[in-house]
């Protein structure tokens, strides 16, 4: 998928950044997709499961002060999900560059963060939601924002020509 309109950050990854510097961090290699070798692709699945497995779903209290990203936590809702994920899958040696923390809606209109893996065989898709990992053309998602593959700090936001990377 590809958004190049600059936009705001979530105030929830702000503070997030400013807890956790080091996973706001570039690592120089610009924007790069993952070659989805059988390896590859067996650790992406693996970290989305035991992720998925190892966070209790609960709602942040309602009000932008309830929004909290937070690291491995043991109850959290989406983004916590998604901050573990991306934080577990750069550990992994997955390139920061190839990974994207994604705001959508659900096709209920509810807001949604998951992670964005990007490689050479498309766009994939961890969520909280499902133990599959789905190319982005096969969620219910609309996208509203992600990070830029270049600054983890930085987000971009749909245009008006957004190409699906199946």
């Amino acid at each position: 998928m590809e958004a190049s309109q600059p936009t705001l950050a979530p105030f929830a990854h702000v503070m997030f950044c400013k807890r956790n510097p080091a996973d706001c961090q570039a690592d120089g290699r610009g924007d790069v997709s993952v070659q989805a070798t059988p390896q590859a692709l067996q650790t992406i699945r693996a970290i989305n499961g035991e992720v998925n497995r190892a966070i209790r779903a609960v709602n942040d209290p309602p009000g932008p002060l309830g929004d909290v990203w937070t690291l491995a936590p043991k109850k959290g809702d989406c983004d916590d999900y998604a901050v573990t994920k991306r934080h577990r899958l750069i550990a992994a040696g997955i390139p920061v560059a190839a990974l994207r923390l994604v705001v959508a809606r659900t096709r209920s209109g509810e807001g949604h963060a998951v992670v964005l893996v990007r490689t050479n065989d498309g766009d994939l898709v961890l969520d909280n939601r499902t133990s599959k990992i789905r190319p982005w053309g096969e969620t219910d998602l609309t996208l509203m924002k992600l990070q830029s593959g270049e600054d983890p700090r930085r987000w971009v936001a749909p245009d008006q020509a957004l190409a699906l990377r199946r």
